[in-house]
C-alpha cells in the first residue's frame, strides 16, 4: 500500500511539474498607466523593439492581438511587468 501511495504521489508531482505555468503577467485590461508612463512606454517601444526588427504600426493590430504579441515579445526584450504594461498602454493609446 505504501508503494502505491508513493507512486501516486510521485506521479502527481511529475505531472504538476510538467504542465505549463499560467501567465499572470501582461496587460489584460484598459490603460492603467499615467501619461508619463505611457510616454516612457513609447520610448521603450521605439528603443527596445527596434533593436531586433522594424517597428510595427500600432494601428495594424487590435488591442486583443497586441496582448498576444506583447506576451510573446516582452520576454525577448527583457521588459519588466511594468514596462510591458506601459508599452501596451502606449500602443493602445495610439489607436484613439
Amino acid at each position: 500500500m505504501k508503494k502505491i501511495s508513493a507512486a501516486a504521489l510521485f506521479t502527481c508531482i511529475l505531472l504538476a511539474s510538467c504542465t505549463p505555468k499560467a501567465s499572470t503577467a501582461g496587460p489584460v485590461g484598459p490603460a492603467v498607466s499615467t501619461a508619463e508612463q505611457i510616454a516612457q512606454g513609447k520610448t521603450i517601444f521605439e528603443n527596445s523593439c527596434a533593436r531586433c526588427h522594424k517597428l510595427p504600426d500600432p494601428t495594424s493590430h487590435t488591442s486583443v492581438q497586441w496582448v498576444g504579441i506583447m506576451n510573446s515579445m516582452a520576454p525577448k526584450a527583457k521588459l519588466t511587468d511594468e514596462q510591458h504594461q506601459w508599452v501596451y498602454d502606449y500602443i493602445v493609446s495610439v489607436k484613439k
